[in-house]
């Protein structure tokens, strides 16, 4: 009975650090528990396993079958007790509510001035933190031992929590609202992508501004500036206005570099929003500020006050590699991406149960693509294959047409003609079952199509033509994404003027530098 990855106790316990694991049976003992306890000795029977295996929990006659589910499920509440008494997990956060927790108790026993001393102390740091829909739970518990008329005159202190709470309740409805607007606007994204023209365009902006509070931008605290710049990022995605991306994003950052403690406080909007940033100067082909940035974001996270926990050290590792590969691949400089594969490949390893297959996926797509650069196309291919099996993968179905276009184009590159006819049969078959193809779309299905038909003579006229056609659809709003996912155009430009691929990417990339070095500024 193997559930390696659907059994979340499993999983909770192989997610534990030695020292976490360690404070777990010094605060079993502290309970009074002697080391025979059935939830200790399954959790130790879990430590060593190697997968979760519910008969060798049986052979070993730690439980009956009957009882195994309620001792599972008292031992992870146990290992949750334990770990939140772990200072290594005292974020703010937590440390706020354990003060309301413990003010909550002192009212209970009637020690209500103790009690409202306690919440005083604790409101003032979450509002300090940002942390106001905690405040605002402080406040209704102020106001509930206030009214009990044991402690002192109500004159001025009625219109004080009053005050308080009208004010968090402003504040919180508008994050809120925010909150809930980027959101949708996610959803958007994944349910049905970018922009595909001008009707779609219209439709977002409709849905966007339509939903959008009325702010004054001047007196918004950090965490409403922050839902208020998220918004505008995704809807500037969506529309594709990419200028518009990072100029959000670029505030997003900027306010985190203003005010530091919230990057201790929030890390996890603080890396969103550099990777939201990077993603954005990609797309806007400003490489020299992209390196600038992902450099700042890299050691920022190196630093001493940089909390730890596994979620972070997986977004980390997510957004650290997937723009290091952008980085590589976008200058040109296979040799750099193909270095730094053992390295990703081994963070896929550790991070297996964090990281969904969409993004291991799209880090084998991106070692695909440096391969190809460096004329590795067996290597290039043995990647993309690793997509194409997966039969469950659930993916931007974008990134699946140009997973089987360079497929197909290894494949040819490699000379396996042998294999060509079949992939070509794949691929039509698979592009012409996808929805909504851009024009960029169509034109390698037509290409595609009549490929293997085209004599050797003729296939650098071939070449030429498809980019002509294709050229013109670089700068459109609406097409111009197609080009990142596969660099077609510089793949055609070797072939035509039988030069490496990779020469013909630095040389634009060249190009770019100098292109941003000249220009003073976007906005």
């Amino acid at each position: 009975m193997m559930k390696d990855h659907k059994e979340h106790l499993f999983i909770l316990i192989k997610s534990l650090t030695k020292s976490e694991k360690r404070q777990f049976k010094l605060f079993v003992n502290r309970m009074g528990s002697n080391l025979d306890s059935k939830f200790l000795n399954l959790f130790n029977l879990l430590e060593k396993s190697d997968s979760y295996d519910e008969r060798l929990i049986l052979k070993k006659e730690i439980v009956t079958k009957q009882q195994l589910s309620n001792l599972k499920a008292h031992l992870y509440k146990q290992i949750l007790i334990s770990l939140r008494l772990n200072p290594a997990n005292k974020n703010i956060r937590l440390q706020i509510r354990e003060q309301l927790d413990f003010a909550t108790i002192l009212y209970q026993k009637g020690l209500y001035k103790q009690s409202l001393k306690l919440l005083e102390k604790s409101k003032n740091i979450a509002l300090l933190n940002e942390e106001k829909y905690t405040a605002y739970e402080i406040v209704e518990l102020e106001k509930v031992i206030e009214s009990q008329y044991i402690t002192r005159s109500l004159s001025n202190r009625t219109q004080e929590l009053v005050s308080q709470a009208d004010s968090l309740i402003s504040q919180n409805d508008l994050a809120s609202k925010l909150s809930n607007l980027s959101l949708q606007l996610y959803e958007k994204l994944i349910k049905t992508g970018y922009a595909k023209s001008d009707d779609e365009f219209r439709n977002i902006t409709k849905f966007f501004y339509e939903r959008l509070p009325k702010i004054d931008s001047d007196n918004l605290g950090f965490r409403e500036k922050l839902w208020y710049y998220k918004a505008h990022v995704w809807y500037s995605f969506l529309i594709q206005d990419f200028l518009s991306s990072y100029k959000y994003s670029l505030k997003w950052v900027d306010m985190f570099e203003k005010e530091t403690k919230m990057i201790s406080i929030h890390p996890v909007f603080y890396l969103k929003g550099n990777n939201y940033l990077l993603e954005s100067l990609t797309l806007i082909k400003y490489p020299e500020k992209f390196k600038l940035t992902l450099n700042k974001m890299i050691n920022q996270t190196k630093g001493v006050e940089f909390p730890e926990n596994e979620n972070l050290h997986t977004l980390i590792f997510l957004y650290k590699y997937n723009n290091l590969f952008n980085h590589y691949n976008f200058q040109g400089d296979f040799d750099s991406a193909k270095n730094i594969v053992p390295e990703v490949l081994l963070g896929i390893k550790d991070f297996k149960t964090q990281i969904d297959s969409h993004h291991i996926m799209v880090f084998y797509y991106k070692i695909a693509c440096s391969y190809f650069g460096l004329n590795d196309y067996e290597n290039c291919i043995l990647y993309l294959n690793r997509i194409i099996s997966n039969k469950h993968l659930k993916m931007r179905e974008d990134l699946l047409c140009f997973t089987r276009v360079l497929n197909l184009v290894a494949h040819y590159e490699a000379g396996f003609d042998y294999h060509l006819d079949v992939h070509l049969r794949e691929t039509y078959k698979f592009l012409i079952k996808m929805n909504d193809l851009h024009e960029v779309q169509k034109a390698m299905i037509r290409f595609v199509k009549k490929l293997g038909d085209i004599y050797p003579q003729d296939l650098k006229q071939a070449f030429i033509d498809l980019h002509k056609e294709l050229k013109q659809h670089e700068e459109d709003r609406y097409e111009r994404r197609s080009f990142l996912y596969l660099d077609i155009l510089s793949w055609l430009e070797s072939n035509i003027d039988n030069r490496p691929i990779g020469e013909i990417i630095r040389e634009k990339a060249k190009q770019f530098n100098r292109k941003e070095k000249s220009s003073r500024a976007l906005f």
